[in-house]
């Protein structure tokens, strides 16, 4: 009789551990991720006030934008369990606000310009509360979006490139809001897989929770001043 007992008892506190360990890595999760604007919004800063990338054109952004994250990334891979972990993703933050700036100094250039900023910044914000709250309240597993979301993902990456000879407002629009539906699903699917145990490095958890972020407010922003200056 003791054995059942036993048993009993001993897959319960696995539960209890393996619901503390989940709690334990969304709350690091949080707290890293609010940790990251800081250098975001430093790199942002710098990048408006020394013009840095505006005197990059849109080709050798982008390729110094894409070769700049893929390179972090790998190192966050790298360096995830280590204590350089940390480090390596906030000046990988940093960097992805340098890159954010040349969009930021033309939206500010505008009458408006700050008070388009902080739209989308709010827009940003409710779009994340609103996607912690559905990871609580939904108990299906969504491993299944995660092929489609990085299907979607790939073809978004293809189209912006293709707009950087096109030159299309139209298309960047377009792009735009299909981003921001694809990332604010990546949010709900990176949360849920924190909350279901199946991502326990919150280093790895709050890298893609950023870039689900850093793109949502990107598009937000690009489809307030697309729409704002053709007014």
């Amino acid at each position: 009789m003791n054995q059942p007992l036993q048993s009993a008892y001993t897959g319960y506190a696995g539960e209890v551990t393996s619901l503390e360990q989940r709690n334990r890595v969304l709350r690091n999760t949080y707290w890293l991720l609010a940790l990251s604007m800081v250098p975001t919004v430093l790199g942002a800063w710098l990048g408006v006030a020394t013009g840095i990338t505006r005197s990059m054109g849109a080709g050798m952004s982008a390729i110094v934008f894409l070769g700049g994250a893929f390179g972090f990334m790998y190192a966050i891979e790298k360096t995830k369990n280590s204590a350089a972990g940390v480090p390596v993703l906030l000046g990988f933050t940093f960097f992805m606000g340098l890159m954010l700036s040349r969009l930021i100094g033309t939206v500010l250039g505008m009458n408006n310009g700050a008070g388009l900023i902080m739209t989308a910044f709010t827009g940003t914000g409710v779009i994340f509360l609103g996607m912690a709250s559905l990871s609580t309240i939904i108990k299906r597993d969504l491993s299944s979006m995660g092929k489609f979301l990085f299907i979607g993902m790939i073809m978004l990456i293809v189209a912006g490139l293709a707009n950087i000879f096109i030159q299309s407002s139209a298309l960047m629009i377009t792009i735009s809001v299909i981003a921001i539906g694809i990332f604010s699903a990546f949010i709900l699917y990176d949360l849920k897989r924190v909350r279901d145990g199946e991502e326990t490095n919150y280093i790895t958890a709050t890298l893609g929770v950023y870039l689900s972020l850093y793109n949502v407010f990107q598009s937000l922003l690009s489809i307030l001043g697309l729409t704002s200056s053709s007014d």
